[in-house]
């Protein structure tokens, strides 16, 4: 009989975690750091879009280049909402992800029929048609953006306009969709779609319904997606169609990539090294795309499996890491 061991940091790290970020904006102001608040409140929702992107790609194997397109969506259902008189912000949330599953379930229905580079070709081309809708929809400003007057109403005695506290409600949202996501990847269907991403023909032989577990996963990210999005148009006030770009896309990638293809924790690792570095080094230098385009490269030669590899050994078989980016293309090919 075999026992399974249990590393203690593996729970105690991210409680730790959690636990100074939720104190944060309470002794933030005593060191000046006012600013940081909201500085890390946007940190946290590039962590829960990028981590639903980890989930998508890494436990998936479907390399999307169209992510931020569901972000947009749900952030410009938000404002829809928003124009027809719902202010209260659980269901201008639920919206946002609602419209968010239902475009990734048209769109997935499409594009999951398709593989490898075409899989790549056709998200991207379905993102920039989303792009060119938002830019065409002039009474949301078109190109130049929409700005919200006010934000939306929390309830509950809580008052959205204070950056505390709608910092606590994001941080509350983002804690339950990462717990989901671990849930999830250890769930059955997690272990599935792991399957489904390292031999896909042989979990069709074993009747396994690989189309429908895909679409599952490519709306549920979708979904987490939308909602990072509405997060980030309450938190902004203010949402254009550049976050809708390809390059964003992009961008999410090369985050997840950081962070560590496929590791629980890659999403949020590779976003917390992208946004603090982005926002460091624009202070030092206006020309801040090539040192985090040096490291990108340096971390792809000498730690393949991401940052999140380097403190975290899966055993085998559970679905974890398993080569990075480069397993993954090939898989994929």
């Amino acid at each position: 009989m075999t026992t399974k061991e249990t590393n203690p940091m593996a729970v105690a790290g991210p409680a730790l975690v959690l636990l100074g970020l939720a104190v944060f904006p309470a002794v933030a102001p005593h060191f000046g750091l006012d600013y940081y608040t909201g500085f890390v409140m946007r940190m946290l929702i590039v962590m829960l879009i990028a981590t639903s992107l980890n989930y998508l790609m890494g436990y998936g194997g479907m390399v999307a280049l169209g992510h931020a397109g569901f972000v947009g969506v749900g952030a410009y259902a938000l404002v829809a909402m928003t124009e027809a008189g719902v202010t209260n912000a659980w269901a201008l949330w639920g919206g946002a992800m609602l419209a968010a599953a239902v475009a990734a379930l048209l769109i997935g229905a499409v594009s999951l029929r398709t593989k490898g580079v075409y899989f790549i070709m056709i998200t991207l081309a379905f993102a920039q048609m989303l792009y060119y809708l938002a830019v065409s929809l002039r009474v949301y400003g078109g190109d130049d953006g929409y700005n919200l007057y006010s934000r939306p109403v929390l309830g509950f005695g809580l008052d959205a306009a204070d950056d505390a506290t709608l910092y606590w409600v994001v941080l509350a949202v983002c804690a339950a969709c990462f717990l989901f996501f671990h849930r999830s990847v250890g769930s059955r269907f997690g272990q599935a779609l792991v399957g489904i991403r390292d031999n896909e023909s042989r979990m069709m032989a074993l009747g396994y319904p690989v189309f429908l577990l895909k679409l599952q996963a490519f709306v549920i990210a979708a979904a987490v997606a939308g909602l990072g999005g509405a997060l980030m148009v309450t938190q902004n006030s203010f949402i254009s169609p550049s976050s809708m770009h390809w390059s964003q896309s992009a961008v999410l990638i090369v985050i997840v990539v950081l962070g560590g293809l496929g590791h629980r924790w890659g999403g949020v690792i590779g976003a917390a090294v992208w946004v603090s570095l982005e926002e460091t080094l624009r202070m030092s230098t206006e020309y801040w795309h090539w040192p985090l385009g040096a490291l990108l490269i340096t971390i792809i030669l000498f730690a393949p499996e991401g940052l999140g590899a380097l403190f975290h050994r899966s055993p085998a078989g559970k679905g974890e890491g398993r080569g990075g980016i480069f397993y993954l293309l090939r898989r994929s090919a």
